[in-house]
């Protein structure tokens, strides 16, 4: 079995944290095997891709200690580069990714979910950024992303103090979407994917674009952003099906992504 697993299940794709005897903690290995997956995933057809990780006791544990303790400081720069290239490359994909947070989601594994486009999570779930605890900072963007989130000043206090939020109080954050019994956790985030997976490929590309790229600008500077993305929907058969289907007031033709 290999680090990651990789599915398809009509367009959408579930990719899995494989080191459940580690808890799916994250080390070069792995780090290294997603960003190759992520690169083939870029170019693949599916138009979902959920995330999750083996097991029901944790999604990502974090980054793996055992590695990283004797790493030189030209090892360890590597290493969180390594690391926020492959977050960054999630983050880029074409099509929106599902997090589906199955326990633990600590310090490298709460900066994958945050990777990610949307959190959903079980109820057994725990959130945190432990790193300042083992005398780092978190190496993969979660400070950032975080902050993005749920507000600068409660991401800080999560980095600072290293306290850990269970499912409900990351929810009430709106740090995840939805919170679910872990048996019925992957049900429930193809159900959201096969629903993002039935609107226009275009369309939701264009959107995730446009939100990806609005992060941090003030709103005089965001407006306008969708513009030529909007305009370059109308050049596909997608966009003249649809419209024309609710012209004429009957169901679309399944979106094509063309």
């Amino acid at each position: 079995m290999g680090l990651l697993l990789y599915e398809e299940i009509g367009h959408v794709g579930i990719l899995t944290v494989n080191r459940p005897e580690a808890l799916n903690a994250l080390n070069s290995a792995v780090i290294d095997e997603l960003s190759a997956k992520i690169d083939a995933i870029a170019l693949s057809k599916i138009r979902c891709l959920i995330v999750t990780g083996s097991g029901e006791r944790s999604f990502v544990a974090g980054a793996d200690i055992s590695e990283m303790k004797d790493m030189t400081r030209e090892e360890a720069e590597n290493f969180s580069a390594a690391g926020n290239a492959a977050m960054e490359k999630i983050e880029r994909l074409p099509m929106p990714v599902i997090a589906a947070v199955n326990g633990f989601a600590l310090g490298g594994g709460l900066e994958l979910a945050l990777a990610c486009d949307i959190i959903i999570s079980s109820e057994n779930a725990v959130f945190g950024l432990p790193e300042v605890g083992l005398g780092i900072p978190p190496g993969y963007g979660g400070v950032q992303r975080l902050a993005r989130i749920i507000g600068i000043a409660k991401a800080k206090e999560l980095a600072f103090t290293t306290d850990r939020i269970k499912a409900p109080e990351a929810l009430a954050l709106g740090l995840v979407s939805a919170v679910y019994p872990i048996e019925e956790l992957m049900d429930a985030a193809m159900r959201m994917a096969e629903k993002i997976s039935a609107n226009s490929p275009m369309g939701v590309w264009a959107a995730k674009v446009v939100a990806n790229s609005s992060v941090g600008m003030p709103l005089t500077k965001a407006a306008g952003l969708e513009t030529p993305l909007f305009g370059e929907c109308f050049g596909t058969t997608d966009q003249k099906q649809a419209m024309t289907a609710f012209v004429e007031k009957r169901k679309p033709e399944p979106f094509a992504g063309k």
